[in-house]
């Protein structure tokens, strides 16, 4: 076979197993060592095969970035086409492409400016890629390099001070250490003496960056001892069927299957009991809520227990006076010129006369919001339908937890809230004691996302020693200590109630003090590069 045959072959090929080797890391069923090994592939077909004369140009090289890219979103995220196959489709093109993009401007930095400053760039872009992922209306941070360690937070117990992008650069140092070393050792024309030098120098590197992070890792994770006081929290799982049960009008029917369980847990010792995401799901006015059916039945269930506190979910409701200004999210009634939002939210109810509520402020692109509506409101017929209230729903700026009578405080997390580190951590700076997620992964069926789902939240523990209580309406309720440990969990579309004594402490990480500065120094320096890169092009230096 023809050389330039054989790489128009090889190529692709390099790609496609990037692309698996991503996927078979991935949690939760994956081997995550392949992390390390899985960037190697895509690297060499890039050196290897690009600048290789017209038969082999930049565009090839994006088409086989984006083939890599694509394998590793529809093999690990599939399951989004259980909810929409449009919609899906729509997801996996666009999140490949963003990430092709990325390689792309690597490729292009190391060819204009040379290997060492193009390796560099690769990991400068990729993680402000991330960070951006983070932090945009098009945020999808679900496939984000360090969260391919959830099912080892003790990997990565030194998160507490860099959260999951400083388990992505280490991932992208390694697998760059690992492919020098491949190439230096492949080449042939080489002095003997030079590549084994060479070769003793990037072993040594590999091993370095391998070996030292996890060394540390391990040892403060044997080390660890919990901070905090004891604290009694039961969290239940009504396992209500999101697509033909949950917003079908039975309201009185959901919350009588949550307070039944939450009875055969709760006893006088149980300071909080955790109900899931939209256990109220028919909407509720918020001006109305001390006088609502479904909150005085939980008064009356809670009455045996004066120091219980429950959190739980609703939809809610708020309408705007007249002269309130409308927020950007609001609709407008039928009938009259008035308008009101729409909240996915959180609700405390305790002994005290007041309600506390919080409102879900990372919304799921596609299926709570429209991502910049001006640009791709086009989409908007291809939205993933999840039942409960349709359209962009309304928002809360603030993280404000929930404060009990004791003076307890509890971070309340909303479903796809919990895999943002440096949003989660306002509510750490603001005094959180441990954190409350209440979700509803069923929506997907029994597949993977509902376990990455859960297993994410470990390393959310790690970033910032926090125990979390995490309440599913359907998918996996469990109990995740300080280190990243499943204490107990429940298994799958079961009814279950569970009971733990978590600590509550009031430690503030650097990583919560910090948020994702390793994000920001990347991103201030990607865009520093890539300037400077356009004006040489400009003025016409080379």
């Amino acid at each position: 076979m023809p050389y330039p045959v054989r790489r128009k072959i090889a190529a692709p090929l390099l790609s496609i197993t990037t692309g698996l080797l991503l996927w078979l890391s991935w949690p939760d069923k994956g081997f995550t060592p392949l992390i390390f090994i899985a960037w190697v592939p895509l690297l060499w077909a890039e050196h290897h095969f690009s600048g290789t004369g017209r038969n082999w140009n930049g565009l090839k090289i994006f088409g086989n970035f984006f083939l890599a890219m694509l394998i590793w979103n529809v093999l690990t995220t599939w399951w989004i086409w259980n909810s929409t196959d449009a919609g899906s489709v729509i997801a996996f093109c666009l999140n490949a492409l963003l990430m092709a993009i990325v390689l792309q401007l690597f490729y292009l930095t190391k060819k204009k400016q040379g290997s060492f400053q193009g390796y560099l760039a690769l990991v400068l872009y990729w993680i402000a890629f991330e960070y951006l992922h983070l932090n945009w209306d098009i945020s999808w941070p679900w496939l984000t390099l360090g969260n391919a360690f959830a099912v080892h937070p003790d990997w990565v117990q030194w998160y507490q001070f860099t959260g999951v992008l400083g388990g992505s650069l280490w991932v992208l140092l390694v697998n760059l250490v690992i492919f020098q070393l491949l190439k230096t050792l492949w080449y042939r024309d080489l002095l003997l003496r030079i590549r084994r030098i060479n070769a003793i120098i990037i072993s040594a590197s590999a091993l370095f960056l391998l070996i030292l992070p996890l060394f540390v890792s391990l040892y403060r994770y044997r080390h660890y001892q919990e901070s905090g006081h004891p604290v009694k929290v039961a969290v239940i799982q009504p396992n209500i069927d999101p697509y033909h049960e949950k917003f079908r009008g039975n309201e009185a029917e959901q919350l009588a299957v949550l307070l039944r369980l939450a009875s055969t847990v709760v006893d006088d010792s149980t300071s909080y009991v955790i109900g899931p995401e939209t256990s109220l799901p028919d909407g509720i006015w918020e001006d109305e809520l001390s006088m609502n059916k479904s909150i005085l039945t939980i008064r009356r269930w809670m009455m045996p227990y004066p120091r219980l506190v429950m959190i739980t979910g609703l939809a809610s409701f708020k309408a705007y006076s007249l002269t309130e200004r409308p927020s950007p999210t609001a609709r407008k009634f039928k009938d009259a010129d008035v308008y009101y939002d729409a909240f996915n939210s959180a609700i405390e109810i305790d002994s005290s006369p007041d309600l506390q509520v919080y409102h879900k402020s990372r919304l799921v692109p596609g299926v709570e919001k429209m991502p910049y509506p001006k640009i791709f409101g086009f989409l908007e017929k291809y939205a993933i339908q999840l039942g409960g209230t349709s359209g962009s729903l309304g928002k809360q700026s603030q993280r404000v937890n929930f404060v009990s009578p004791d003076g307890m405080k509890v971070a309340p997390a909303i479903c796809y809230e919990s895999i943002y580190g440096a949003f989660m951590s306002g509510y750490i700076r603001a005094g959180a004691q441990f954190i409350a997620v209440i979700t509803n992964d069923g929506w997907w069926g029994n597949t993977p996302g509902y376990r990455q789902h859960m297993q994410y939240a470990r390393l959310l523990a790690v970033e910032f020693r926090k125990c979390i209580a995490r309440s599913a309406n359907t998918g996996i309720s469990c109990f995740i200590n300080q280190r990243g440990d499943i204490i107990s969990q429940t298994g799958w579309w079961k009814e279950d109630a569970l009971t733990a004594t978590i600590y509550a402490n009031n430690r503030i990480t650097f990583y919560a003090r910090f948020g994702d500065y390793i994000g920001m120094v990347c991103s201030f320096l990607s865009i520093s590069l890539l300037v400077f890169l356009a004006m040489r092009k400009v003025v016409g230096f080379n």
